[in-house]
Formats: structure tokens, sequence, C-alpha cells
């Protein structure tokens, strides 16, 4: 990790940490150096930009949401599920997209703990109900409010009760977990996450 420290003046600082004299650093290295710290700063508005740009569409998105909802005398509550938004014209396509970590694996292993001990000796089928809920669509991505409608259900067992909070966890923090994603559908697509 590069200190932040004052640089004394007459001086660079190498990657070592190193202080060395300006004029014992080749002129490529300094070029090289001033283009580096340009194109990183630049990056850095670009990213904060982009944080700000995720915000504000989510929010629009979610404000669209509960349009809708309250057309149909409904309410929905918070930014759960995946949604897909298109122009009229269909040019432009925006999804918003929910994340789940490695920990919907472990989910998945103890709610299945559960289905068994609780069926055993029912039918099979009642499996079938579970794995609906982590079935992939057709891009391989798990359809989350499937998932999320689990942690509706109030069950008394301290094993479903570790599922759900191998669930929540899966869930990554809201920075990261939802992304959006804004594309024409015959160009490349452009996504913030």
């Amino acid at each position: 990790m590069q200190t932040t420290e004052q640089i004394p003046d007459g001086y660079m600082r190498n990657a070592v940490g190193h202080l060395v004299p300006e004029g014992q650093v080749r002129e490529q290295d300094k070029l090289r150096d001033d283009l580096v710290l340009c194109l990183a700063a630049r990056a850095h508005e670009l990213n904060a930009e982009l944080a700000k740009f995720k915000e504000q569409a989510l929010n629009d998105i979610e404000d669209l949401i509960q349009i809708a909802a309250e057309r149909y005398d409904t309410r929905i509550g918070g930014r759960r599920g995946n949604v897909q938004l298109a122009s009229y014209d269909g040019r432009y396509k925006v999804q918003r997209r929910i994340a789940f970590t490695e920990e919907l694996e472990a989910a998945k292993m103890l709610i299945n703990g559960c289905i068994t001990r609780w069926s055993e000796g029912a039918n099979n089928n009642i499996r079938a109900l579970i794995d609906r809920a982590f079935r992939t669509d057709t891009q391989g991505q798990i359809k989350s409010a499937a998932v999320l409608e689990l942690l509706r259900l109030e069950i008394d067992d301290a094993e479903w009760q570790r599922a759900m909070d191998a669930l929540r966890d899966s869930i990554q923090t809201v920075g990261t977990a939802i992304y959006v994603r804004v594309y024409e559908p015959s160009a490349t697509a452009a996504s913030t996450g």
C-alpha cells in the first residue's frame, strides 16, 4: 500500500517506497508516471460519476415500480428482484439485477437439509418446489425474486434460520449487489456495478 505522506520537492517515490531524486529518474519513467497518474485520477472521477448515476437509476427504477404498484392498489417493499425495462421503440433496455455471493450455495445446502428432514417418507416432488427457487434463467442467473421469497417464510426451525442467515449474507451490500445494465440490443452493453 502506498503511503500518503508528502514527497519532498525534487524527489519521486519509487514502487518500493524509496525516495529517488528526480534527476536520477529516466524521462520515460516520468512520462509513464504522469500518464498513469492522469488516467487514474480520471478513472476515479468517472467511478464517482457512475456511482451517482447508479444510485439515481436505481431510485428512478424503484419510483417507476411504485407507480405501477399504486395503479393496481398494491404495495411493493424494497429493491427486490430483477427488473427489465425497455424504451417504447425497443431500442434501449435497462436491467436491474441483484447478485448473490457463494453463500447462496451454503443456504441451498441448509435448505435441502431441512427438506430432507421434513419430508422423510414423503413424495420427492416436494424437493422440486425448493429447487425451483434456485433455478437459473436462460443467461445462467439465479431468479432473485424466487430466492428472496424464501426469506418471507416464517419457519420455526434452527436449521432453516441458519439457511436464511446464509441467504441474507449472500446478498451483497447495496453498493455492489444491485447493478444497472443499460444497452442497445444490437450494440454493446454498458454496466454499472
